[in-house]
């Protein structure tokens, strides 16, 4: 009897010594740190170890050191599986239009600029001795 209790002292301890699980007891009081059984703290690291935020498609951590001292930066991207709060959804369709609005007055820019070189190229003068100055400074630079 006193051999399996001995093993399950040293299971315990092998435990309470992996880095994620002891970090986590390291913020409870010892009397709580004390009555986890052995199952208890496997299931902890169990469920410590299987986060699924820990995946991202974009993930860039370093370090640089500025005078004395080492900082680090995280940055992190990927697709959001949380639930969003309403102030979070009013935040992105916000986003989302500024983001939407941008790309289409710049498609129309764009656009307005490709058919304005069009008509240049052509020789169509719309209003005679007119000129953006536009044809002149794209012919100087790419023609």
């Amino acid at each position: 009897m006193k051999s399996l209790d001995a093993e399950n002292a040293a299971a315990r301890d092998k435990l309470k010594n992996d880095l994620g699980l002891r970090k986590l007891l390291e913020r409870m009081p010892k009397s709580v740190q004390d009555s986890f059984s052995e199952e208890q703290l496997a299931n902890i690291k169990i469920a410590i170890a299987a986060r699924t935020w820990g995946n991202h498609a974009i993930d860039l951590r370093s370090t640089f050191k500025f005078f004395r001292y080492r900082y680090y930066y995280v940055f992190v991207a990927g697709r959001n599986r949380r639930e969003l709060s309403a102030r979070e959804r009013r935040i992105g369709l916000l986003i989302q239009a500024v983001a939407l609005s941008a790309f289409l007055t710049f498609s129309a820019l764009l656009g307005i600029l490709v058919l304005y070189l069009i008509k240049s190229a052509a020789g169509i003068d719309i209003i005679p001795g007119f000129s953006f100055g536009v044809w002149g400074w794209f012919k100087g630079e790419f023609l």
